[in-house]
């Protein structure tokens, strides 16, 4: 791996009191390139994880090339292993599909916690006459940088939508897309990252804009086409001038880990990001939109460790996650 950061953390509360004399236990964490959304939350629960407790861990997050490397590398990393993930890509690992070869040790894969999903804004001009989908026809459109994921689920919405014949899509840099919308250059231009997105709510400090709500019927569309998207609200007044709830598609995350993690640990991490998540909000505010109720978008049945906890908290556990 090119980049690492090392993270002492002290958890707090572990099922089994650790002696001042215990070895420490070194936890890799894998969560995509350095530049990416999951790399950046993975370095900011870890550190919140530092600030958690009593034992002694250290926590070693490191490049990886995203949630398809780190699902495949469950066999090849020693010792406890955390990662980053969509749970869609776990799904592909357990049934084999490219590039995943069947491998059963993809079913050992548990979960711990959500962290904030990636989610799509399609962003207009609030004093334009683009006020639904149906509103781009004949209008010129950024769906995102080529091969990202706000391109791809642009286009998966507009062909459920019916109007991707009649929208101008425009191969551009994503970087300049709030400028083209500034100066009216284009119809409007598509985005993903955990909200609030800060170069949307500096864009909305300056320009009135407005983020297009996706009715039911598309979502079941696009969903059907891409199981790896889901519904999420932005709620209003997340974006300065933004007044309604917004309801559109997320790539929803979480951290994993696999049956070789004990319990003990499991636990003591999940008990350690729950105790930090309000610290984490106020140093990143995506992380606010993370709440128990979130736990179902994991897919993935939770760790025996952090199981215990959801239900010491008296957190409600969905069927599918125990």
């Amino acid at each position: 791996m090119k980049t690492g950061l090392r993270v002492t953390v002290l958890l707090a509360a572990m099922a089994i009191a650790m002696p001042a004399f215990a070895a420490e236990v070194t936890i890799t964490v894998h969560a995509g390139k350095a530049d990416s959304p999951n790399y950046i939350l993975a370095r900011q629960f870890s550190e919140a994880l530092a600030l958690a407790g009593n034992g002694a861990y250290t926590l070693v997050v490191a490049e990886s090339q995203g949630s398809v490397q780190n699902v495949a590398d469950i066999d090849k990393v020693a010792g406890d292993y955390l990662f980053t993930a969509a749970p869609s890509v776990i799904r592909q690992a357990r049934r084999g599909d490219k590039p995943f070869a069947k491998n059963p040790h993809y079913d050992r894969i548990r979960a711990l916690f959500p962290i904030p999903a990636q989610t799509i804004h399609w962003v207009v001009r609030r004093d334009g006459t683009i006020r639904d989908f149906a509103d781009l026809a004949g209008q010129s459109f950024i769906p995102g940088t080529r091969g990202t994921l706000g391109e791809r689920v642009t286009e998966e919405t507009f062909q459920a939508l019916g109007i991707s014949k009649a929208v101008q899509l425009i191969d551009s840099d994503a970087a300049g897309a709030s400028a083209a919308l500034k100066d009216k250059q284009i119809g409007g231009f598509a985005i993903a990252g955990s909200f609030p997105l800060p170069a949307l709510v500096q864009l909305a400090k300056t320009t009135p804009v407005r983020l297009l709500s996706m009715p039911a019927s598309a979502i079941a569309k696009v969903h059907a086409a891409d199981d790896s998207m889901m519904a999420i609200v932005i709620p209003r007044g997340t974006y300065p001038g933004i007044e309604h709830d917004v309801t559109t598609l997320a790539l929803p995350a979480g951290a994993y880990t696999t049956l070789s993690m004990s319990n003990a640990t499991a636990y003591a991490l999940t008990k350690a990001f729950w105790s930090q998540r309000l610290a984490l909000a106020k140093k990143n505010s995506a992380w606010a939109a993370i709440l128990p109720s979130k736990l179902i978008a994991l897919g993935v049945r939770l760790h025996p460790g952090a199981l215990r906890y959801y239900r010491e908290a008296g957190i409600p556990v969905p069927a599918s996650l125990r």
